[in-house]
């Protein structure tokens, strides 16, 4: 007990999704269903962008430690074009829109020290199988073939920038391998 009973360093958390929610008029939380229309991803969780912006928030808030996401990611439909390649400009969106409330935290002083894309490759998911596909690399399971997706050369690139630019376009369309 000893041994595990150290201060933490960091708060880590798996966020995918948010739910809204606005006070009654006394005071108890009441769920607001999410507009008509607002994407959603192939499991049928909708996509909320801010969620990152108001857990980091809320996360230091309460317990006063670093946020580091352990896993954030989106399930959409990928398949192999005809080019060969696998185009998931969906992916790239909801990477630009989840990590602009990292850095929207960052800019309010909230310390994000990692952030994780889940997942590196497409896997066999625990409630759905292999139908779900995060990745950012495409397995073609009958083969095993891995096929780097738009997203992997996208994501790659805020990497090797240090986070988003305010210079990027407005549309990302990856160059070829």
């Amino acid at each position: 007990m000893e041994t595990i009973h150290q201060p933490l360093d960091f708060l880590g958390a798996n966020i995918y999704l948010g739910s809204m929610f606005q006070a009654r008029e006394d005071g108890t939380p009441e769920y607001v269903p999410a507009p008509i229309g607002t994407p959603i991803n192939t499991y049928g969780w909708p996509v909320t962008p801010d969620i990152l912006y108001w857990a980091g928030r809320f996360y230091y808030e309460r317990y006063q430690k670093p946020i580091v996401v352990t896993e954030n990611g989106i399930p959409i439909v990928d398949m192999l074009f005809r080019d060969g390649c696998v185009h998931d400009p969906q992916r790239c969106e909801y990477i630009d829109t989840y990590l602009a409330g990292v850095e929207r935290a960052l800019a309010e002083g909230i310390p994000f020290e990692g952030y994780f894309y889940w997942s590196l490759m497409d896997n066999f998911e625990w409630q759905e199988g292999y139908k779900q596909r995060f990745g950012l690399i495409y397995v073609d399971y009958p083969t095993q073939r891995r096929v780097l997706k738009d997203s992997a050369r996208h994501y790659a690139a805020i990497i090797a920038r240090h986070g988003l630019s305010s210079k990027r376009p407005q549309s990302f369309i990856p160059e070829k391998p």
